[in-house]
């Protein structure tokens, strides 16, 4: 391991925190899928109908949407070092179980950074907008396996997550 850490860590020059210059690069077409999972509890799930959630604040996966699309857009504002990208797709696709709600969340882009933090800012917060809207039914809800699934295009390559 190298004893310069801004040659380890990207977002350090000369021993402080900055945003990585990507002015050079060229824009390229880039993808990412993260995923989260929400643990609501086999009781809490016997409650909805199918594909139905809804909840004592109204329509969980369909807010959970929504909330997750807002947050891809508000990256940038989240997250010190994130270039502000134009997002150019943004879908979910939510899964409800017995036990709960598997979510990913799919962000595209054509420029010169890729789009895994938003793609994870969007699962993180699609599974915080569930916790929201079902703690009423159970304190116990956890969200698990936030992560990045795939990740295509840019100078470091392709990424896919080895599922279980």
């Amino acid at each position: 391991m190298s004893s310069n850490k801004s040659e380890v860590f990207t977002h350090v020059r000369d021993g402080m925190p900055s945003m990585v210059d990507v002015s050079g690069k060229t824009p390229v077409k880039r993808c990412a899928v993260a995923g989260a999972r929400v643990e609501l509890g086999a009781d809490v799930m016997a409650r909805f109908e199918e594909n139905d959630l809804r909840g004592p604040k109204g329509p969980v996966l369909q807010t959970a949407v929504i909330a997750g699309t807002m947050a891809v857009k508000k990256t940038a504002d989240l997250i010190p070092f994130c270039h502000p990208l134009p997002v150019e797709h943004c879908a979910f696709i939510l899964t409800p179980d017995e036990t709960g709600v598997l979510i990913r969340c799919e962000v595209a882009t054509t420029g010169r950074t890729g789009v895994e933090m938003e793609a994870m800012t969007g699962a993180s917060v699609a599974a915080l907008c569930i916790y929201d809207m079902c703690k009423a039914l159970n304190k116990g809800i956890r969200i698990q396996e936030v992560k990045l699934l795939t990740k295509t295009g840019g100078k470091s390559g392709d990424y896919h997550a080895e599922l279980p």
